[in-house]
């Protein structure tokens, strides 16, 4: 049997070997040429594999590592990727020395994500070693940058990648999400005026703008909200996360600045998004001369000009969903669901920029991205580097 013979030549501790290796490497920001070394890490071993592999410059020192084990030009084209970035060590306790307790995997990265990276390279290896002929090619993508702008992914798409499906490896505990939705964080300074709190009827309470801002979002735009459905996601959503205004109690605020997070289901247009909170502004200026505001898109979540983070969503029907669900069912005795991913990832641009079929897919929980306790169960390595390469073997046959 074909898994029989992939089983022969790869191992769980050379694949665990690698993830302590690429978690070494710190890719944060802060770190100069932040993943660059990550990248050279990999090209290095697909070389050492005689797999065609290059490292990318992208930005500021930066590179992405594209790899290649090429097909018959017979099949279908799969793209694997994953990012290289993780976000920086917080309290996490000697972050960069991966740890094994005899179950899991303990170290800054490991599930978010270099060790799907890990399995995805090795299911590429063993396909290789094992000498299984593909009729499309294998690609795999470690891009830069993901947990920021996604600079990356976009360098892949307007460098003209092509496949004909795509799976990122953000952990999913082997359930196969199909969709998620689009994300945007914005902020609205509102702008009153200082006076000292004894002749509060001479200023504009920045705060109260605030208060009217959000009391006419409740009133107008959430009903809104939870009326965009989806069959796996359910509703769009949105969150008010931080406001902070004022200086002290016998001062009326000057200036107020409130945040929030907007996401979207598949099908809502991101224009008829902004149009919405510019409606609402609108509405409110002509109901009080005082009213004005700053409506813009948060500093940390611009993109590079024309891309935002747009939602993702491939046909229930879809080749790679079949088979992903035929092949983990098979490897590991129980099917997968089929839902959705609760964060965004780059599969939003590969399916709505490069119009890519994808799907995400990985060993790991996400609940322990970004923890102190970030952490992989060693016992869904090997199955998942496994399933990635039956996954190629049937869908680029």
């Amino acid at each position: 049997m074909m898994i029989d013979n992939l089983r022969s030549v790869i191992t769980e501790n050379e694949i665990v070997d690698f993830i302590k290796e690429l978690v070494a490497i710190p890719s944060h920001a802060g770190i100069e040429n932040q993943e660059t070394r990550v990248a050279e890490c990999i090209h290095g071993l697909f070389v050492k594999e005689g797999i065609e592999s290059e490292v990318v410059h992208v930005a500021d020192g930066r590179s992405n590592v594209i790899a290649r084990l090429k097909g018959s030009n017979k099949g279908k084209t799969l793209l694997l990727t994953g990012h290289l970035d993780t976000v920086p060590p917080y309290d996490m306790p000697d972050p960069f020395a991966l740890k094994y307790d005899g179950e899991v995997l303990t170290g800054r990265g490991v599930v978010d994500m270099k060790g799907q990276l890990a399995c995805m390279i090795y299911s590429i290896i063993a396909i290789k070693r094992a000498d299984i002929k593909l009729g499309g090619d294998l690609i795999f993508a470690g891009v830069i940058d993901e947990e920021e702008k996604s600079l990356g992914t976009i360098d892949l798409i307007e460098k003209g990648i092509k496949a004909d499906a795509a799976i990122v490896g953000e952990p999913t505990n082997f359930n196969i999400c199909i969709c998620h939705r689009g994300l945007e964080w914005f902020e609205i300074q509102f702008h009153g005026k200082t006076v000292h709190g004894g002749a509060q009827k001479e200023g504009v309470n920045a705060i109260l703008l605030a208060s009217n801002f959000i009391q006419k979002i409740q009133e107008k735009l959430m009903p809104k909200i939870e009326e965009e459905t989806h069959p796996i996601i359910g509703t769009s959503s949105m969150n008010y996360g931080t406001i902070k205004g004022g200086t002290q109690p016998s001062t009326v605020a000057g200036d107020c600045v409130l945040k929030i997070d907007r996401r979207w289901v598949p099908g809502i247009k991101y224009g008829d998004i902004i149009k919405e909170y510019r409606d609402i502004i609108d509405e409110l200026s002509q109901e009080d001369k005082n009213f004005k505001c700053t409506f813009k898109v948060m500093d940390e979540s611009v993109m590079k000009d024309g891309y935002v983070h747009e939602p993702m969503e491939i046909d229930i029907n879809h080749p790679i969903v079949n088979i992903t669900k035929s092949v983990a069912k098979e490897v590991l005795n129980k099917e997968p669901e089929l839902t959705y991913f609760p964060a965004w990832t780059d599969g939003g641009l590969l399916s709505t920029y490069a119009k890519i079929p994808t799907i995400v897919f990985a060993p790991g929980n996400l609940k322990s991205a970004h923890s102190s306790n970030e952490h992989l169960e060693i016992e869904q390595i090997m199955p998942a580097a496994l399933i990635y390469s039956l996954i190629a073997a049937d869908y680029c046959h």
